[in-house]
């Protein structure tokens, strides 16, 4: 298997472990799994859901590697843009079709894909590149974002983005409207 290959299975993977990541916080609710995957229906909760299933992912993909030797290099910093631009390419797109449609499934569905999508392909080419030496910053990054996701999650500020529109409140239950 080659690393093509294996990035065409991450986007896939990817995608579906949004499924599972999507409820993991109400089937098993408690202070760590409130950082890592969403709390709440609005926008901002579900970017926590495509980053971590891209973080748990790259495991897999990890292993993959591995077992199929296949030459690559750096992994870490690879995963930290896979994150960070998931969020900036879901945004880009997905806002705008809000503002017109709402939330409608099925878009959700293919805005998440093909954010996915293009962050496996910038991915795929990261991996390719001479060994860059950024693993530590990459690592550090990795985990602002986290902290980053954990202090929106406790004190979301009153935007539409940390709205959600089923529960009528922002955050984990923090306060309501």
């Amino acid at each position: 298997m080659c690393l093509k290959k294996i990035k065409i299975i991450s986007v896939f993977g990817m995608f579906i472990l949004c499924f599972l990541t999507h409820f993991l916080y109400n089937w098993l609710p408690n202070s760590l799994f409130s950082i890592f995957f969403p709390v709440n229906e609005s926008i901002w909760e579900h970017m926590k859901m495509m980053t971590s299933s891209i973080l748990i992912f790259s495991i897999i993909e990890y292993f993959l590697y591995k077992k199929f030797r296949v030459n690559h290099n750096n992994f870490v910093l690879s995963i930290f843009l896979e994150i960070i631009l998931s969020v900036i390419i879901f945004l880009i797109i997905y806002l705008p079709i809000y503002h017109f449609t709402g939330s409608v499934f099925i878009l959700n569905l293919i805005v998440l894909f093909i954010s996915l999508y293009f962050v496996n392909i910038i991915s795929f080419y990261i991996l390719q590149l001479r060994p860059l030496h950024k693993e530590i910053l990459s690592i550090i990054g990795i985990i602002l974002v986290y902290i980053l996701f954990g202090i929106l999650t406790y004190y979301p500020p009153e935007n539409y983005i940390f709205f959600d529109k089923v529960e009528k409140k922002y955050g984990i239950n923090i306060y309501e409207l």
